[in-house]
């Protein structure tokens, strides 16, 4: 197994995949890859028709996948708000490759009714495959879809991010092959002789004390420990410090333990969600999942330097877990992220780098970034989602 990754920042399209896929071909030794990602900004949205095309004059025999980005991760670089194309690239003995396209919705609901799923993806459960998604977030319910997927395919990892750069229906590009679609979900199965690590920084740290949910309904916070939740986030409030304060007005969110089984959380237990709005008169919060009474919670709050050290944190403890490194990775980023929230490029790659060296490393800024926390699949918001490659053990 080996893994290449570039990015190009040039303002022609023809420029950019020509630079990005010459150095790709340079760091696999003139080798054609089996697959091929590519991620390319919205600067060159009225070319993305020819996209593959293009790719595949370099790479014709890869499998390829990609969409369009608000963002471009290559070589470890991170390339916002300018154009940019980055291609990350793999030569994976055996290892099978099944790329797949889900026009809407409907198809899931089918899947869902009789269970064929894999009838309609093409791709058996008995080897434990892995998947990268891709989904288009005006025209496909990604949410919805990876816990179906969680299902179906209960021991394969799942990473992913949903396209970005367009601002309407229609507006995005899926690439599969040689085809270049407007909606749906593009998404690829790797069986074989290939695993899956994976690394979600949520970028959150806990404020308050962990408390219980003693009632809820749906997304509708009622009570916390038999208190209103505006009650408590008005006492929590007033405990911050000025900084945390102004954090808590624009930057608030809840946690929801995943592993209760413990006295005490800390960083990567929670599942972090948007708080979505409140009522004062019955003083409930509205959040952003499905709540369920006894659960554990808990306040959390995000910025910059919480952002870092999280991230600091978990690539440190896989480093440290895994003295072997991986042959390559995709990283997808949340376009909240990057220099919108560090101010500066390459944060996240720079401590990827710091951690792991020079293991190649592609992406791009997502809509929405697709990765497990405890085992179970979500759809994250504001997060940078890993998926690690790395030859199967045992």
């Amino acid at each position: 197994m080996k893994w290449a990754s570039a990015a190009a920042a040039d303002a022609r399209l023809e420029a950019a995949v020509i630079n990005a896929a010459d150095a790709v071909s340079i760091q696999l030794d003139g080798r054609q890859p089996d697959l091929v990602v590519v991620f390319v900004s919205s600067h060159h949205a009225a070319d993305y028709e020819r996209v593959p095309a293009l790719v595949s004059r370099h790479f014709p025999g890869g499998c390829l996948i990609g969409c369009s980005a608000g963002g471009v991760i290559g070589g470890g670089r991170e390339i916002e708000q300018r154009p940019g194309v980055a291609i990350t690239a793999a030569c994976l003995p055996d290892v099978t490759l099944t790329g797949f396209h889900l026009e809407s919705d409907e198809t899931l609901t089918a899947a869902a009714a009789t269970g064929d799923w894999e009838h309609l993806l093409r791709v058996s459960a008995a080897p434990r495959p892995h998947f990268v998604l891709l989904p288009d977030p005006f025209s496909f319910d990604a949410d919805n879809f990876v816990r179906s997927l969680d299902g179906a395919y209960p021991n394969s990892q799942k990473v992913g991010g949903v396209a970005s750069g367009g601002r309407q229906p229609q507006s995005n590009a899926l690439f599969l092959g040689a085809t270049m679609h407007r909606a749906g979900l593009v998404g690829l199965a790797l069986s074989g002789d290939v695993d899956i690590d994976t690394i979600v920084a949520q970028g959150c740290r806990p404020v308050g004390e962990p408390m219980f949910i003693t009632r809820c309904q749906q997304h509708i916070l009622w009570e916390l420990d038999g208190r209103r939740p505006l009650e408590v986030l008005q006492e929590l409030y007033e405990r911050l410090n000025p900084r945390d304060q102004e954090l808590a007005r624009h930057s608030l969110f809840l946690g929801i333990v995943m592993k209760e089984d413990r006295v005490e959380y800390g960083r990567g237990d929670f599942l972090i969600r948007n708080i979505i709005g409140s009522d004062a008169t019955s003083g409930a919060v509205a959040v952003g999942a499905t709540l369920q009474e006894s659960s554990v919670v808990q306040f959390h709050l995000r910025d910059a330097q919480t952002s870092i050290a999280d991230l600091d944190e978990l690539l440190g403890r896989y480093a440290a877990q895994n003295r072997t490194r991986p042959e390559g990775s995709l990283l997808f980023s949340c376009l909240g992220r990057g220099v919108n929230l560090y101010g500066r490029p390459d944060q996240d790659t720079d401590l990827f780098r710091r951690h792991l060296g020079d293991v190649p490393l592609g992406g791009f800024f997502c809509n929405g970034e697709i990765g497990p926390v405890h085992g179970a699949t979500f759809l994250h918001g504001y997060t940078s989602s890993f998926g690690l490659f790395r030859t199967r053990r045992g």
